[in-house]
């Protein structure tokens, strides 16, 4: 006897509801800066081209981006709604801006997606041991783990825009410098005597 579809999908447990108990969020949140920690010191260890990034002013950038996001991973837990798994806006700009900034810094994208990588393992490691201490049940933390891993592949795509939008301006800025320099040696002119324009750069990026 044929199954219609309709019964087959009747046959797979509902999704379980992602809402925290307000306790536990507020345990998760005051543990943020020791887990921002652990990822950071990770990845200093593991992705050698941050091995002395991590210090002075674009150390303090990436530290908050950290942070920004590990926030963003308790509020998929409080919100309780695989619905709204989409990155905050605040999120979603810092990710972008850390993009640039490391372009400018002079690190690849691939070292960038690979500090997102463990960046995310070792936070969610750090998190899933609250949830589980907590008497969390495994089909949540099962799903909150998806739901974590889809929100840090929307951040690191928004920094890998980030820095693909930096190269590519500063590759036009170089562009126009070359230009202006083979002008001004073909007039004639002292290669001192150019002194182009810096790039427009944009706050943020437009919203899609």
């Amino acid at each position: 006897m044929s199954t219609s579809s309709g019964d087959s999908m009747a046959r797979y447990p509902e999704e379980p509801r992602l809402s925290l108990p307000p306790d536990l969020v507020e345990e998760l949140t005051a543990e943020l800066p020791s887990v921002a920690d652990a990822a950071v010191a990770a990845i200093i260890a593991e992705v050698p081209t941050y091995a002395n990034a991590l210090s002075g002013p674009m150390g303090e950038v990436i530290r908050d981006a950290v942070a920004l996001a590990l926030g963003g991973f308790v509020q998929l837990g409080a919100r309780g709604d695989r619905r709204s798994d989409r990155p905050a806006a605040a999120s979603m700009d810092g990710a972008y801006q850390l993009g640039r900034g490391e372009a400018r810094s002079g690190r690849s994208m691939e070292a960038l997606l690979a500090a997102y990588r463990v960046g995310s393992r070792v936070s969610w490691r750090q998190m899933a041991v609250g949830l589980v201490g907590a008497g969390v049940d495994s089909a949540t933390v099962a799903a909150y783990a998806e739901l974590v891993f889809a929100y840090m592949d929307q951040l690191s795509d928004q920094s890998a825009t980030g820095h693909r939008d930096e190269t590519n301006e500063s590759g036009r800025a170089r562009q126009r410098m070359l230009d202006a320099l083979a002008r001004a040696l073909v007039e004639g002119q002292t290669p001192e005597a150019v002194a182009p324009s810096p790039p427009a750069r944009s706050g943020s990026r437009p919203r899609r």
